[in-house]
Parts: structure tokens; C-alpha cells; sequence
């Protein structure tokens, strides 16, 4: 189960992350909409890491969590602040999945 929670709160993060990039596009009362998504994700996704670093070691949670949200945040990037998807972003976007999938196979 702390797996689970450790990956719904990297989707969180990014969830977080996203909101952050909105709310520096967004004016007026949108602007207000988008930090409070901000700030319900950002707890979210930090009362799940806690929860998940209960049973895992935190060096490896922290990892897979900042993995999880980097990852997810630069796949935000490109689909939805159409950030440029070169082949170079991509390469380390894979780098960082594979060493996220090294990190769960590894720990106990």
C-alpha cells in the first residue's frame, strides 16, 4: 500500500507543480482558483508522502516521489505549456523512468 501512496502522491506533485505554471498565466479570480488547487495538491501530496515513508526507507520514497513529479511536470510541460519535447528531454525523461523502476526493484 505505501507504494501506491508513494505514487498517487507524485501524481500530486505534478498535480501541484501544474497549478504553479497556471497561476503564473492566469489572472484575477482564475489566478486565486489555480493556488488554491496549488495548495490542496501540495497537501495532498505531502500528507501521502508521509504516509508512504512509514514503510519505506525515505531516501528511496524521496527519490521515486521527486522522480514521479519531474517526470510528470516536464510531460505537463511539453502537452500542456507546449514546452519544446526534444530528443534530449526525452532520452532523460527515459533515464529518469528507468532509475525510478531501479529504485522499487531494489528496495526492500
Amino acid at each position: 500500500m505505501s507504494w501506491i501512496y508513494l505514487i498517487v502522491a507524485g501524481l500530486f506533485e505534478v498535480a501541484f507543480t501544474s497549478c504553479m505554471g497556471k497561476v503564473k498565466e492566469t489572472t484575477g479570480i482564475e489566478m486565486y482558483w489555480w493556488f488554491t488547487g496549488f495548495i490542496i495538491s501540495m497537501s495532498i501530496s505531502m500528507f501521502l508522502l508521509i504516509k508512504a515513508t512509514q514503510a519505506l526507507p525515505i531516501g528511496t520514497a524521496y527519490a521515486v516521489w521527486t522522480g514521479i513529479g519531474a517526470v510528470g511536470t516536464v510531460l505537463a510541460g511539453i502537452l500542456i505549456f507546449k514546452e519544446p519535447a526534444t530528443i534530449w528531454r526525452l532520452f532523460f525523461i527515459a533515464t529518469l523512468i528507468g532509475s525510478i523502476i531501479g529504485l522499487k526493484v531494489v528496495s526492500h
